[in-house]
């Protein structure tokens, strides 16, 4: 097996007296999708946010190909190789696919012209890798669908070198069709081998179709993990509720009558 791009060691956040992440282990594969599961509150948000150099941690170690690493902010992470694609994408609806996928990082020309026609080439390819063939690169976003913005987001991430990518709940408001497509993304993206891929969801059917590893969250603390061999539906299922026992959710409920 290869060595994890990205490990984390007994990772602690806290803010003020409230521990939000209490020792999280967890070690990132290349070409592998790592699904990161877990209920609300329980320490997924914190997690990516804190690899994404957004927080600091309170204590433990994050290393990026074996080397100790600390992020002072977003920018360190992204030089390490870290792209988080959020929920809210951070697209601007009204300008273009290319203008999007280039945003802050503009192509120019002598005399400080923006490269447009290279630009667009480079939007139009890149998209296309993972799926997405847009014969006018040119069009506002507002146009496309979400599985659409979903792909430029994640296209842009892995031209501007990410080889971890963490994806945030990226099929959760779309209708089946479009969570469809961005799964197909998902998978395309994993086919290339050199990008480890951390899935971010809520939704146990969605990590079973592209998740090759578990990581299961609850309460800021890593409660199982295993990869999909290892990981039957009923463990999955006991996980995702937490890790209660059936019968003890069962008699929970019997108490209430």
């Amino acid at each position: 097996m290869a060595e994890p791009y990205l490990r984390v060691e007994k990772l602690v956040k806290r803010f003020g007296p409230f521990t939000a992440l209490g020792g999280v282990d967890l070690e990132v594969y290349p070409g592998e999708v790592h699904a990161l599961l877990g209920d609300n509150g329980a320490g997924k948000s914190t997690l990516i946010k804190t690899l994404a150099g957004v927080h600091q941690p309170t204590e433990g170690q994050i290393y990026i190909e074996g080397k100790p690493v600390q992020f002072r902010s977003p920018r360190d992470a992204s030089a390490a190789g870290i792209g988080t694609v959020y929920q809210d994408l951070a697209l601007n609806q009204l300008m273009s696919v290319t203008r999007n996928f280039f945003m802050g990082r503009e192509l120019k020309k002598s005399f400080g012209m923006l490269d447009l026609d290279k630009m667009n080439q480079i939007a139009h390819d890149e998209m296309l890798k993972i799926g997405i063939d847009f014969s006018d690169p040119t069009q506002a976003v507002g146009t496309m669908s979400g599985g659409q913005r979903q792909t430029l987001a994640i296209a842009r991430a892995i031209h501007f070198g990410a080889k971890v990518l963490i994806l945030d709940e990226p099929t959760s408001a779309l209708g089946q069709k479009q969570q469809m497509g961005v799964l197909k993304t998902i998978k395309r993206v994993r086919k290339r081998g050199d990008i480890a891929i951390i899935f971010i969801t809520h939704n146990e059917i969605h990590s079973r179709l592209v998740g090759d590893r578990f990581s299961f969250l609850a309460l800021g603390k890593v409660i199982g993990a295993g990869t999909s061999e290892e990981i039957t539906d009923k463990e999955m299922r006991r996980l995702m509720s937490g890790g209660a026992e059936m019968g003890d959710l069962e008699q929970e409920l019997a108490e209430i009558g």
